[in-house]
């Protein structure tokens, strides 16, 4: 079959939430043999950037929070969500209204605002859909090395995390007790250690 012939269409779609953070959708589709599976339940989200950064002396920057999503404090990158996505805006906690920011942007002042530090030394390293099951939204994974302490943190509203200093080891250990519990974080540590070997 080719990949048109795969293609499920969308009869209908109700959306059950709508709002600047999230568009959940309960939607019918009718598959490649012509019946109509529903309900299917789908979400958009903004996409967001992920940052393996390390500091001047080879320390990675990682962020311990608490994730509701499994009810546990993890450790994981600095990340965060892309302001203004598209040709929309977004209201941004100092209340004023921004254009949309690239992904390169983005994970700048992600860095910046969650860690303090800053880089002259940025690598892509991809762009990968983060749950392409349900949701539309993408993962920017980025690389920063050299960064060095500019400022304290500026963290958003209900935002509370702290920064950790940790050494390739404790990331690797960390993520063999199962105590890195973001996929798309490990996905990131794996195409750092890629992309730093090749240098």
């Amino acid at each position: 079959m080719t990949d048109e012939e795969l293609r499920w269409e969308a009869v209908k779609t109700e959306h059950l939430i709508k709002d600047q953070w999230i568009d959940f959708r309960k939607t019918a589709y009718r598959l490649p043999d012509g019946s109509v599976f529903e309900p299917y339940y789908s979400y958009s989200r903004r996409s967001y950037v992920v940052i393996v950064a390390s500091d001047e002396h080879g320390k990675y920057l990682c962020v311990r929070q608490f994730r509701y999503g499994i009810g546990k404090v993890t450790i994981e990158f600095p990340a965060g969500g892309i302001a203004c996505e598209g040709d929309t805006e977004y209201t941004v906690p100092d209340e004023k209204m921004v254009k949309s920011e690239t992904p390169e942007e983005a994970a700048k002042r992600e860095l910046l605002e969650e860690t303090g530090y800053e880089s002259d030394d940025w690598e892509h390293l991809l762009t990968v859909p983060s749950n392409a099951t349900i949701a539309d939204n993408y993962a920017h994974i980025f690389r920063a090395r050299n960064c060095r302490r500019v400022s304290g943190l500026h963290l958003d509203e209900g935002e509370f995390l702290q920064v950790e200093l940790m050494t390739e080891e404790n990331i690797n250990e960390l993520i063999r007790q199962e105590r890195f519990l973001q996929a798309i974080h490990i996905l990131a540590w794996l195409l750092a250690g890629q992309a730093d070997s090749k240098r």
